[in-house]
């Protein structure tokens, strides 16, 4: 009994370039979103000022990291308050959209309250929720100015110890005694002379040569004087 050639599978008769660039497809093709992704949005949050009208219009911009087309819509808590731009939309691979959020009631009844939006996204083709993120939008009547480092230290011993201060200013500005100030005026006096005689090695026919002081005496009576003129200011 003859027995025909062994039976082998069908083997895939395709041109050889046919066959790599279909496995090449395959490992270029994204895999499907199997649990849920996190949203990249920025900023983190709204905020508006009512003095303020060029902040009366907000940027919110949606990243898309992933190899695949994203869908995205906008939700808000208090619809009435705010115009969205592009609430609904796509955003392709590697790519980035702008939504514009502008608030349409400024008013005092709405300062300090927190309304919230939320962005979902889904993959192009389904209706999935693949993730959201929800981004807080409040209204202020006026910006606060952030203080420099310099400002924040006089700043805040003021609103910490404002008495201890006040206490410590006026005891400070208490009067010399007659005893202190006269020995103040005498002192300044000498400096003063000192200040006034020249130098020596200069010639001079109104002050004998022994009277004459060096530059450092000089000095020495000049920051005398200063640091009692600067005793008499204070006191």
């Amino acid at each position: 009994m003859r027995r025909g050639p062994p039976q082998t599978p069908a083997e895939d008769r395709r041109p050889a370039g046919a066959v790599e660039a279909g496995n090449r497809k395959n490992r270029q093709e994204p895999a499907a979103f199997t649990g849920s992704v996190p949203v990249f949005v920025f900023p983190a949050e709204l905020v508006f000022y009512a003095d303020n009208r060029s902040s009366h219009k907000q940027v919110l911009t949606l990243y898309n990291p992933f190899s695949s087309v994203l869908r995205f819509r906008v939700l808000c808590t208090a619809p009435s308050r705010y115009s969205v731009v592009d609430a609904k939309g796509h955003v392709r691979p590697q790519s980035c959209v702008d939504i514009v959020v502008r608030h349409k009631d400024i008013s005092t009844r709405h300062y300090g309250i927190v309304d919230k939006f939320r962005i979902e996204i889904s993959e192009e083709g389904t209706r999935k929720i693949l993730g959201q993120k929800d981004i807080p939008s409040a209204l202020y009547p006026t910006k606060r100015l952030e203080l420099n480092p310099v400002e924040r230290r006089r700043e805040a011993p003021a609103n910490w110890y404002p008495s201890y201060i006040l206490s410590l200013q006026r005891g400070s500005s208490r009067p010399l005694s007659p005893g202190i100030l006269a020995l103040h005026i005498c002192v300044g006096a000498v400096c003063l002379c000192l200040l006034i005689l020249p130098l020596q090695g200069e010639p001079s026919l109104l002050v004998p040569e022994s009277l004459h002081v060096s530059v450092i005496q000089k000095l020495v009576a000049a920051y005398v004087l200063g640091l009692l003129t600067m005793a008499f200011l204070q006191g």
